[in-house]
């Protein structure tokens, strides 16, 4: 009985290990799966930031439009500017125009140029105006 347990012992040391096969088999798998991985961390990464970038392009958009409609000046010619927030400068644009459903109100939008990564994205914010006062 003892050369038994021994044969049996024996046995499970060669089936313990992977074969080449099967090593070979998880590297190719690895190597087509660790690229989509990182590609897809870095899209969410990049759609982070241009979110982050866009709700503060909104803000400074909204900002500067409630200072040019509050103290009058979106009445002058077409105006533009940079602002700096943080270590980030941003080009912003006033644009005014007639509204068609009523002529006596203008459409105010300011555009804000968002930089991110090497792209640009435009943020408008708008308000209509009365421009008979």
């Amino acid at each position: 009985m003892g050369s038994f347990v021994r044969k049996a012992r024996s046995n499970r040391r060669h089936c313990a290990g992977f074969t080449l096969a099967e090593v070979l088999a998880a590297l190719v798998f690895m190597a087509i799966v660790i690229p989509v991985a990182v590609q897809g961390l870095h899209v969410a990464s990049r759609a982070g930031s241009v979110s982050v970038r866009k709700a503060v392009g909104a803000r400074i958009a909204e900002s500067k439009l409630n200072e040019l409609v509050v103290t009058g000046q979106w009445q002058s010619s077409a105006q533009k500017g940079t602002i700096q927030e943080g270590w980030q400068s941003y080009s912003w644009q006033l644009q005014s125009e007639p509204w068609a459903e009523d002529g006596a109100m203008r459409l105010i939008t300011v555009h804000v140029n968002v930089p991110v990564q090497g792209q640009d994205y435009d943020v408008h914010v708008s308000t209509l105006v009365d421009a008979t006062q």
